[in-house]
């Protein structure tokens, strides 16, 4: 048995021609589609980048009890368990969080690992005092560029070509993999990259594809606010074009997979997963980027592929909720190895042979913002009661986003507490941690939407029966969750 996931970051459904865009340029999307089951219900769970890859490694919700960080030492990981039952579990990835503190407990899980540098603002281009051009900015007014910025763009000097690129070498590196061990049994390749997150840089060659009118400052790195009045229709536009300009080369890269399936005969027993962490809103609802804001579907709707050789079903799709807790339970299933009693994922063979239902209901959200649940039709958005309190974090690993990813500062630490163990952290008891206050989601109006009416979700429907029921939904979840009694208190549940 052999297993690929092709993972990509901030994947927009929306921009893919399998999911009805008509401009963007993503054949090989489509080709993968002919080939696999297509997911329309696809939702994300816990947000943004870490929080879903303690999702994808464990199979269960992690927004309610911490934000940003490392997979704890209580936890169950997928590959490892792979790992630990004789199935080689590889990963390669420019995903640099990995390698950061507040997420360096990941790669290790893996058999192997290979990491390719030079993202965003990773720490890689040591170049002293680089003042070298433009600068990506990120507050698209012309602002100064941080030190954060000038990093990537001292890392982009290291790119003069296409293939010299993070995602690029990350692909090649998985085709490496697939050229040495399509003849063996028994792996799990995971190749992962970063793109098409922000910055959208490419090559001349592929902005070139979607040209524009835009005259402005240099700019390829939307910041993380609402869009305001200095953002043109040109600006907006020039921003979904870059972005457009990014996905062509991540399609391609798609492509060079899709045909060492073809050339290595793969399809025949080997499952293929496409998928996300999450999407990216491109001024959609008046917002840039993720986490400060709502997450309407062009965030927490994501696209999913699945081709699972067992059932040899291609070119359908799937109408039933799945969730990114399911990938690795799916993976788990294949490979023939018992399920973790914590894991809250299931598998999603019944939705790839008929369509059948694994969940009622999912949750989404990101910690100490909104609290989410979706049945697959209508979505309800909570926001907490005024002063969102009480909040704490619980984890026996003192790191997290912020501060460029670093350890939980001093101050916050001084006032922990040990707390009592969890259902799911084994008997061991955690560190209870107060909550600084960064996520300003929390701070707009709870909403219900009716996805199968109102796709896009601009109208939120005043609805009290819906209403009530996708409470009760969303409180037995944050139950099953063994979620901590302040969370019902700050969401104004109540907990029975």
């Amino acid at each position: 048995m052999r297993a690929i996931m092709v993972m990509y970051d901030s994947l927009n459904r929306h921009m893919l021609a399998p999911y009805g865009c008509d401009w963007t340029q993503t054949p090989q999307f489509t080709r993968l589609a002919e080939h696999a089951v297509t997911f329309d219900n696809c939702w994300v769970g816990s947000m943004p980048c870490m929080p879903a890859r303690r999702e994808l490694h464990t199979g269960r919700y992690n927004f309610l009890h911490r934000s940003w960080g490392p997979l704890e030492p209580f936890d169950d990981s997928m590959p490892e368990q792979l790992k630990n039952a004789g199935i080689h579990t590889h990963l390669i990835s420019d995903h640099y969080h990995y390698w950061e503190d507040g997420g360096a407990t990941y790669h290790q899980r893996y058999t192997t690992w290979d990491c390719v540098r030079g993202q965003e603002g990773d720490n890689w281009a040591p170049l002293v005092g680089f003042d070298g051009g433009p600068r990506p900015h990120r507050n698209i007014c012309g602002e100064p560029a941080d030190r954060w910025v000038e990093q990537d763009f001292a890392n982009r000097t290291r790119m003069p070509e296409a293939a010299c690129q993070p995602q690029c070498r990350t692909f090649q590196k998985g085709l490496d993999f697939l050229r040495e061990n399509h003849g063996r049994d028994n792996w799990f390749l995971q190749i992962e990259t970063f793109d098409p997150h922000e910055p959208f840089f490419v090559q001349p060659e592929y902005d070139a594809r979607f040209p524009d009118g835009y005259q402005g400052p240099f700019c390829d790195w939307p910041d993380y606010r609402p869009v305001n009045d200095q953002d043109s229709p040109e600006f907006i536009d020039h921003m979904r074009r870059r972005y457009a300009a990014l996905l062509s080369m991540c399609d391609e890269n798609l492509g060079r997979i899709l045909d060492a399936m073809d050339e290595y005969d793969l399809w025949k027993d080997t499952l293929l997963i496409v998928n996300t962490d999450h999407g990216f809103l491109l001024a959609e609802h008046g917002q840039w980027a993720k986490c400060h804001c709502p997450f309407y579907g062009e965030v927490a709707h994501t696209p999913l592929f699945i081709w699972d050789p067992r059932t040899g079903r291609q070119g359908v799709r799937a109408s039933s909720l799945v969730q990114t807790i399911d990938l690795p339970a799916t993976l788990l299933e294949f490979f023939g190895q018992p399920l973790p009693p914590d894991m809250q994922g299931r598998p999603l063979r019944p939705v790839l042979e008929r369509d059948e239902p694994v969940h009622e209901a999912g949750l989404f959200g990101i910690f100490g913002g909104q609290v989410c649940c979706t049945d697959g039709q209508w979505v309800y958005m909570r926001s907490p009661v005024p002063g969102n309190q009480p909040r704490y974090e619980y984890t026996l690993m003192p790191t997290r986003h912020g501060g460029r990813r670093a350890f939980i500062h001093n101050e916050i630490l001084q006032r922990m507490q040990l707390h009592p163990a969890f259902s799911f952290t084994k008997g061991v008891p955690v560190l209870r941690l107060p909550s600084e206050n960064w996520i300003s989601q929390a701070e707009y109006p709870t909403m219900l939407f009716r996805m199968d009416q109102d796709p896009a979700q601009l109208h939120s429907v005043n609805d009290p029966e819906q209403e009530a029921r996708m409470l009760a939904l969303m409180a037995r979840l944050m139950r099953e969750n063994d979620c901590p009694p302040e969370q019902f208190q700050r969401m104004g549940i109540k907990i029975s």
